[in-house]
């Protein structure tokens, strides 16, 4: 009996983190860094849907999606100093690849290297960095203290401004990059808040 599946899963819920998880985790991407548009999941459908254009002119540093079956509830909030919740999405992914990808709603195999905390408008709103897993390039990068600190600024800069227009009130906060030991310990607490919310 093959495991062909007869309806498309819902990427959310229906995709697995990947075996290798949390070190080695499956992405559902859904914006590509040539997108002027930010696209989400649908959470009812599980198809792309068009959430706004983008607000400024800077377009997204890096393949931009989720990691399937995890939930950013009370225990990712915990890990955030300053946060009264969790942003009750699933957890964000930025995942570099040196070949240019420019199609969305794909999978990819991401290895996980460290994080940016993020809080938007108080919420925990985790972005974990990783690469292609398989990517030539990238493919002796184990932490994020190995990117080139002007990658990471660059990925800060990106999420500290592209929800605000210049004289717009900013209500995100972007911290210094956490280790790869930090972001396992990030998509663990994910995992068990998926857990809890829908068993």
């Amino acid at each position: 009996m093959s495991d062909f599946i007869k309806w498309r899963p819902h990427p959310w819920h229906g995709l697995s983190i990947g075996k290798g998880a949390p070190e080695l985790v499956n992405a559902f991407i859904e914006i590509t860094p040539f997108d002027l548009v930010k696209y989400e999941v649908d959470k009812e459908t599980g198809y792309l849907r068009v959430d706004r254009p983008h607000k400024t002119s800077s377009l997204p540093p890096t393949l931009y999606g989720f990691v399937p079956r995890t939930y950013c509830g009370e225990r990712v909030k915990a890990l955030m100093p300053g946060a009264t919740q969790g942003d009750e999405d699933p957890l964000d992914i930025c995942v570099i690849s040196e070949r240019p990808i420019a199609k969305a709603e794909v999978i990819l195999s991401a290895r996980v290297l460290g994080g940016l905390p993020m809080l938007d408008g108080g919420e925990a709103d985790d972005k974990i960095v990783a690469v292609l897993a398989n990517d030539e390039i990238w493919m002796d990068v184990r932490d994020i203290s190995q990117l080139p600190e002007r990658f990471t600024s660059r990925l800060r800069h990106y999420f500290s401004t592209y929800k605000t227009l210049p004289g717009e009130p900013t209500v995100v906060e972007v911290g210094e990059p956490y280790s790869r030991e930090h972001a396992v310990k990030v998509i663990e607490a994910a995992q068990a808040d998926y857990q809890d919310e829908f068993g």
